[in-house]
């Protein structure tokens, strides 16, 4: 497994334990990055997607829902919504190809979710690619990161 995917990996673990217990120390978290990674320079990767989904997370989950018709987050499996979360903060404010953060999203769920999750993140990643990233600038509403 590629470095950065194993990051992503770690990511999505943290994420999926946050919806159910919110609670957890950032001390223990960081011990398990580093646990589980065993590179600093991995670690700081996944420490900004993590620190980057959670400071964006209201607004990620308002355009996730607008683009799964049909769909409220909360309807959606924990690992599906996660999924989507790390994939459309990829998408939206990091300088990840959109395909590539596409593509990772879908092997994690592949990976971790239901036969039919590949599918699902897939199709809602790629119109919210094609809603606001087509020709990769970002969105009006959404503010970079500092």
């Amino acid at each position: 497994m590629a470095r950065r995917s194993r990051a992503r990996e770690a990511v999505l673990q943290l994420l999926f334990q946050e919806d159910f217990n919110p609670d957890v120390p950032e001390s223990v978290q960081m011990d398990f990055l580093f646990r589980k990674l065993n590179d600093t320079d991995l670690v700081a990767f996944a420490k900004s997607l993590l620190d980057g989904v959670r400071r964006n997370r209201a607004e990620l989950d308002r355009l996730l829902e607008q683009a799964a018709e049909h769909w409220s987050l909360s309807r959606m499996a924990a690992t599906d919504r996660n999924v989507l979360r790390l994939g459309a903060y990829e998408i939206l404010y990091t300088d990840t190809p959109g395909r590539v953060a596409i593509n990772e999203a879908v092997e994690l769920a592949k990976r971790f979710g239901t036969s039919q999750s590949a599918q699902f993140v897939n199709g809602i990643l790629d119109r919210l690619y094609n809603q606001y990233r087509p020709d990769g600038s970002p969105p009006p509403s959404l503010e970079k990161p500092p």
